[in-house]
Parts: C-alpha cells; structure tokens; sequence
C-alpha cells in the first residue's frame, strides 16, 4: 500500500495519545486509606477480571480511532503500482506513448486495444495522483508537448494509433534533454509500451549512456512501466513482397506476390480469403495456409490498356490487430538501377562491380560504374540508385554532390581505404586497421530489417559464415549497428540522423585478404542489391516507404489518395496509406521489423533501467480495472466503528437485583465510570 500524502504519517505518533492520558490522569491523586473505601475496593476486586479487558479494549478502540484518521487523511491506495506515489506528488510528470502497430492488437474477448487501454488507464490513473505539468511524448514525433490536463491524454491526435515503429532509447533521450533543457523538479516518467524488442533496441549501447545521465539528476526520476506484453490470441500479417508490371500483348498485367504470415504462433490448416485492389477496382483469391507462412507469388491481375502506373491494397480478413491487416503499393514501369563506384584503386572493385551488375530479375536493368574520387564532377546524379565508396572519404568539396545525393533519396555504402584520414561523413569517420588472430566470425546480426534481413522465404542470410581478416574501426557520429564481429567491434552500421536516404559503413572490403565476402558472394549480392534497390525508389515517380522513414520533402504537403483516415497532414509519412507528392505516388507500410519482433522478457527490460528508481506493473488490452484506486473511505469507516464501539463499551451496566447490598453496590461502582480506561487501575482513594 501506498499514500498520496505520505507526508501526513508522521502524525502516527500520535495513536499513543490515548495511553499518554491516562499516565497522567494516574499521577493526579494521591492514595489515602479510607476504612469505607476499602470495602469497596475489596468488592471491586471481585469483579477485576472482566474490567481489566474492558479497559484494555476501550484503549485499543480509541488507538484505532486516532490510527483510522491519520491513514484518511494520509490517502491510502490500493492497486499493482507498489510504492509508486512513495515520493509525494511530483512536480513534472512526462508519458511515453508507444503507438506502433503491434499496440493495436485487441485483447481475447475484445474490448479496446493495447494502445486505447493504455492511455485510459495513465489518464485515471495520473488524475489520481495529480502533478503541477504534464508531459506527453509519441513514438512518431519523438516531440515532447504539454498537456493542459492528463484528462486529455487518450484524445489528442499525437497519441493515436501509427503506422511506424517506436525507439524507446529515443524517446528516453528526448525526455532527458527536456528534463536538462527545463531544469525541472522531481520528475515521474510513465512508460506505455507492449515490449517489443525491435521498439526497445535492447542491444543497443544508448541504454548504458541514459542510465548514466538520469542517475546523475540531483531531483531524482522515476520510472514506471505499464506492459501489454501478452501475444495475440489470432492474428495474421499479409505483406507485399514484390509487384511487376509487364505487357501483355497488347495490354499490360500487374504481377503481385504476397506473404502471409501467423504472428500468433497458431497450426492447422485454414483457408484465407486475400482481397486486391487495384485504383479501386477489386478482386478476390483464397490461400491456403498451413504452416507459419503461405506465399503467392506473381498473382496476375490484368490492367486497363495503356496504364503506366497506379496504387494497390492487399487486404485479409479482420482479426485481432487490424494494423497488419492490409498493405498499400504502388507500380510503374521498372526504372533502371545505376551504381557508381568510387575507389582509389579501380582493379579491388571487381567483386563489386559484378554484385552491382547482375541483375535479380531479367525485367530490371542493372549498371555500374567505376570512377576516381576526382571525376566525382562529372556524374549524372539523377540517374544514379547506389553509391560505392572504397577510398578515403569524402572531402569538403568532394561530399556536396554527395550529400545531395543521399538527400534526394539514394543509398551509399562505405567500405574502409587502405590508408584512413581524419575526414568524416555524417560525423563518422575510419579510425584504424585491426587485424585479429586467425579469421573473426561474425557474433550477431539484425535479421528483422535492412539490408541483412531474412529472405522472403523466412530464411537467414549465411553472414554467420563470413570470415573477416581485417577490419577497419569507426568512430563518431550516431550508428546503429547492423553486424558485429566477434567482441562487439562493428562490421556492418547504419548512420542515424540522414534526411532523405540511406549511409551504410561496411568495416571490411571484398578483397580476399580482408574478408570472405567475394568468395561467399551471396552475402555481398544480397546487400548491394537491397542497398539498390533502396535508393532506386527514389528514381521513378512511384516508392516504397516503411512508415517512420525520413523523406527528402515535407509529409504536410502530401495529398491523400486512399488509407491514413486517422492521420493528420503532418503525421502522413507515418500512416499507411497511399499519397501523392506532386507528379509522385508514395505508398506507406508498416516496417517488416513489426512482424518479426518478438517480446522481451521481464529480465531483460529490468536490466535496462539498472541503477534506476523504476517498478513495473503488467496490464492487459480491454481491461476495465483501475490500476489504483484510493482507500481512504474505507479507514473512516473503520474509525467510525471503533468509536461506536469505545461508547458501547463505555456504557455501564446495568445493575443486578442482590441480597448483598454492599457487594452489589461494589459491582455497580466498578462498570459505572465511563473513564475506566483513562483512570489509573487499583486506586484506592481520591
């Protein structure tokens, strides 16, 4: 049990008031021996027994009283945030709202989802304990915004329901940074969130730099978790995993191949009905689905004569979470993809040149280009998917064209030079060579997103298998790593904070003497391929965009064509759906990360706030019990009957008709004095 005033339990002292009074009443007479008196006495002690335990219950009754006020007024509450209110009333109170798509999941018997149930309960819950400001920030904006009221928590427009992925570390980060920014007092930070790992980025090594600063705030941060960690009960994913448009005689057709996926871990054998749509117009096939997964590839979907491009929608039945139940795209004639590959010594490309090169579907055509670091003036930067770099990076004058170019949207990969300088990109630069001890294997790697994710058949890419030599260290800037060797150095990194496309550091090269990657190949082929194919939506008039995803040109002046009902103009790039960004279509999707992740046990979230003040409480979707609730009411009704029963006790009793008048007279004596308790016990005179 926790209080809201915890400051008001000081007074519990006083419950030994009653017992005080009666020590001094005990010193207010002096014993006189009276011959009358004594007879009474002696009559008195006749029926002690029976007086002595009234006495007693008379104390505890008014103890209990005494006890019973203090707790009401102290505001007792009863529910599963033990000690939660144990440091008073704080003076800034900041909630993080996780919106991605798996907080939509529904629970079994219905009712809200994880999301609605979430901000309901933080809203009652936060009303109770009261704050002097309250502040909100989303897992899409990653923006903190004060609240006039925690009542309005579950109806602004920042807290509903997205479409993109959480970072939690980011959010944490931002609610340091107002915490620092504001010098705010006693801070309570509410965390709503279902554990997903891809949203709580557990190996990431921002977690040890946040604990460090928070446990340096002199006015002290709390933590408090509000879980929905439980899996759906049924739930299936459907995802688009590629679209081709191709002639037909003298029409076209559109070729679509399709995934689905259980998320619910179910079996059996069951029939689903998938529903295309294409410009509105729409069809209907049935999958069989056995296993985990089920796929549909080159569902042929014919297209009125002379249409070059257009939108789409995949849609399946509705289930437990509606926010996988569809997937938007778009098509057009297939835009030839180009690298340029810049190198300091032309002859070490070659394994890049041919990754680059080799096209993965014949309709696609793939080139590639080989160029110094000084011819970087005369390339056609428009035409241009992916960009190579294996030599020293970038100058100043060297990285504008550049940095226009992953603006814009394309892709680059940066394999180490031989010889590393101090330049930087994006804030990171090459340190120094590291050559281990025989080959280092490869110790993990991210197979949920990017380019090193599973196949669309569910299998994992044989970077387990590479054998690296050599690599390159890096230093500075903000990286994600995607690969790591053995003992943790990178071997694969995404830079963070890039407007428009991707930068990708590659620690290793192709070169026989560093890496296996030329003799393996697969590894090398799938992520140059991905990284291409990246950077090649930003060519045609058509792209791809997992929701969340930083574009080149501002989300509030898209114009909706279908989906995104529930997103306002500024939040579009987060929202699935279809837009339109002048003469572009843009369809937004969830990340593939969201139906791969899996939910981190209790253990492992309890290590991340490690050296915090933080408790934890689990809740489920749907759920109508408060998390909280106050119980003063119920120690004034007990102060009430331990009052009623001090007076009942205090009642004398009623006298008995005896043949000894002296011994009934004693009796009356003795259960008439309604001070029994406060008078001192044995006295012989007054």
């Amino acid at each position: 049990m926790s209080f809201l005033q915890p400051m008001l339990l000081a007074a519990l002292p006083l419950v030994a008031l009653p017992i005080i009074i009666h020590l001094i009443n005990q010193r207010r007479y002096q014993t006189v021996r009276w011959a009358a008196m004594m007879f009474l006495l002696a009559a008195n002690r006749m029926s002690r027994g029976y007086a002595r335990i009234r006495q007693w219950l008379i104390m505890a009754m008014r103890m209990a009283a005494i006890a019973g006020l203090i707790f009401a007024i102290s505001r007792p509450l009863a529910g599963g945030w033990l000690g939660l209110a144990g440091g008073g009333r704080a003076d800034t109170t900041m909630v993080l709202v996780d919106r991605s798509p798996s907080m939509q999941q529904t629970g079994a018997g219905g009712g809200g989802s994880k999301l609605e149930t979430g901000l309901t309960q933080l809203s009652r819950t936060l009303t109770t304990l009261g704050s002097t400001r309250w502040v909100v920030i989303d897992s899409t904006t990653n923006r903190p915004r004060e609240l006039d009221e925690i009542s309005e928590l579950p109806r602004v427009p920042s807290t509903g329901p997205s479409s993109a992925s959480a970072d939690i570390p980011a959010m944490l980060k931002t609610a340091r940074d107002y915490i620092q920014a504001n010098k705010v007092g006693h801070t309570e930070i509410w965390i709503c969130s279902d554990d997903r790992t891809n949203d709580w980025a557990p190996d990431s090594g921002r977690w040890q730099g946040l604990r460090d600063e928070f446990q340096k705030f002199p006015q002290g941060v709390r933590f408090h978790l509000l879980a929905y960690p439980q899996a759906a009960t049924h739930n299936l994913a459907v995802r688009v995993t590629g679209v081709r448009r191709q002639k037909a005689g003298d029409a076209a057709e559109l070729l679509v191949s399709l995934r689905l996926a259980r998320l619910d871990g179910g079996e059996g054998r069951e029939t689903v009905p998938v529903q295309f749509e294409i410009d509105g117009a729409r069809s209907e096939v049935s999958v069989e689905l056995s296993g985990p997964e089920a796929e549909l590839k080159d569902h042929r979907i014919p297209l009125e004569r002379g249409k070059e491009r257009g939108w789409g929608r995949v849609s399946i039945p509705a289930d437990s979470n509606p926010a996988d139940n569809d997937f938007w795209f778009t098509f057009e004639p297939p835009v030839a993809r180009k690298t340029v590959i810049v190198a300091e010594d032309p002859n070490a490309t070659r394994p890049l040149e041919l990754a680059a090169s080799i096209a993965p579907d014949p309709a696609v055509a793939c080139t590639s280009e080989v160029i110094a670091p000084a011819q970087l003036a005369g390339v056609d930067w428009d035409t241009v998917a992916l960009l190579l770099w294996q030599a020293p990076l970038p100058s100043k004058d060297e990285a504008a064209p550049v940095r226009s170019f992953i603006e814009r949207g394309g892709a680059a990969i940066f394999f180490p030079p031989r010889a590393p300088d101090a330049n930087a990109v994006y804030g990171v630069r090459w340190t120094t060579w590291q050559e281990p001890k025989g080959d280092a294997p490869v110790e993990s790697w991210r197979r949920d997103e990017d380019l090193l994710a599973q196949t669309q058949s569910g299998a994992a890419l044989p970077v387990g298998q590479l054998q690296v030599r050599r690599a390159c260290g890096l230093s500075g800037g903000e990286l994600t790593q995607l690969a790591t060797l053995k003992g943790g150095a990178p071997l694969l990194a995404r830079a963070e904070k890039v407007d428009g496309g991707s930068v990708y550091f590659c620690a290793t090269t192709a070169a026989g003497g560093d890496s296996s990657l030329a003799t393996g190949g697969v590894v090398l082929y799938v992520l140059v391929q991905r990284a291409m194919a990246a950077g090649a939506g930003s060519l045609g008039t058509t792209r791809q965009l997992a929701a969340g995803e930083p574009t080149r040109d501002d989300p509030a002046k898209w114009q909706r064509i279908a989906g995104g009902d529930e997103a306002i103009s500024t939040e579009y790039a987060a929202h699935r759906g279809v837009y339109a960004s002048g003469p572009r279509l843009i369809a937004v999707n969830r990340p593939s990360a969201e139906e791969s992740a899996s939910v981190m046990a209790d253990r492992r979230v309890d290590e991340l706030f490690r050296g915090l003040d933080y408790s934890r409480v689990d809740d489920r979707a749907g759920s109508l019990s408060s998390l909280i609730q106050e119980i003063w009411r119920m120690f004034l009704v007990a102060m009430i009957v331990a009052l009623v029963a001090e007076a009942a006790l205090c009642l004398p009793r009623p006298a008995r008709a005896s043949a000894s008048p002296g011994a009934g007279s004693g009796s009356s004596f003795a259960g008439a004095s309604p001070f029994a308790a406060a008078s001192p016990a044995g006295a012989q005179a007054s």
